[in-house]
């Protein structure tokens, strides 16, 4: 069971070389989303640490909270200077709680989960970013499940326990950074756990974040992004047999290939 994502460093300015307009665009936006990581870095702990002593929220459920918030803070500073657009993006489009599968393109992909309206949402990740000193304590206190270490077993149960409790999963079923844009191997973790406990699934399209940031790349480049959530896919026709989960798995990236082929060609995805 796999299909977290690959690290999510703060882009730096470092490279030399892209499109025109890369290099002012990372001159300005990179030490703003710099100095919004320093802020929420700075905060988010006291923040966590208030709640928990006053007792209005789980401490897990506060720190999924004020990473979405800052999620939110870092798509705000990138639409100030890129377009970024989003379908499907109302909460009627995740019902509560569901497992959500995005493509993977850019490192910038986590990032841009905090335009989606959901909170409180457990993200599934690779082993790498919990290397990052500035992430990992928000990371632990929020529940995140780390792929890479965890046995295929404990992590269904972990991610199933999280949706018991009420909170939704987030999974980049492809494992890792797409190179050429279209949709990788998909592994079947998200799928044998919306199987195995009837939640929705609610596949979620992600274009341009490749050229905004192209994998290997430092620097920023002039681009538009669009997040388009498909309709959400129930599980249960699925739920017969040994193999539903793999056949669950083959339609939803199916549907998701479609969708962003569509998107690439600036057609509406949820258009028959």
């Amino acid at each position: 069971m796999s299909g977290g994502a690959d690290c999510p460093c703060p882009p730096a300015p470092l490279a030399v070389s892209g499109r025109p307009g890369s290099l002012p665009l990372t001159l300005v936006l990179a030490p703003l989303l710099a100095l919004w990581t320093v802020l929420v870095v700075g905060l988010g702990l006291p923040v966590l640490m208030g709640l928990k002593l006053v007792r209005l929220r789980r401490l897990a459920e506060a720190a999924r909270l004020v990473i979405w918030w800052y999620g939110r803070g870092c798509v705000a500073l990138i639409r100030a200077f890129v377009p970024v657009r989003g379908r499907g993006l109302s909460p009627a489009s995740f019902p509560q709680p569901c497992i959500v599968v995005a493509n993977h393109l850019s490192v910038l992909d986590v990032y841009f989960m905090g335009a989606q309206p959901v909170w409180n949402m457990c993200f599934v990740v690779k082993s790498w970013p919990w290397r990052i000193p500035f992430y990992r304590p928000f990371m632990r206190l929020a529940g995140y499940l780390d792929s890479d270490r965890l046995p295929a077993e404990e992590l269904l149960a972990r991610s199933r326990a999280v949706l018991e409790a009420g909170g939704s999963v987030l999974f980049f079923p492809e494992g890792r950074r797409s190179r050429d844009g279209n949709l990788g191997r998909f592994h079947s973790g998200a799928f044998a756990l919306a199987v195995a406990t009837g939640r929705p699934l609610v596949p979620l399209c992600l274009a341009g974040t490749d050229r905004l940031l192209p994998p290997g790349s430092r620097l920023l480049n002039p681009a538009e992004v669009t997040l388009a959530a498909l309709p959400a896919v129930a599980p249960a026709p699925f739920a017969a047999g040994p193999v539903g989960h793999i056949e669950l798995r083959k339609l939803v990236k199916k549907r998701m290939s479609e969708a962003l082929a569509a998107l690439r060609s600036g057609a509406d995805p949820h258009t028959p």
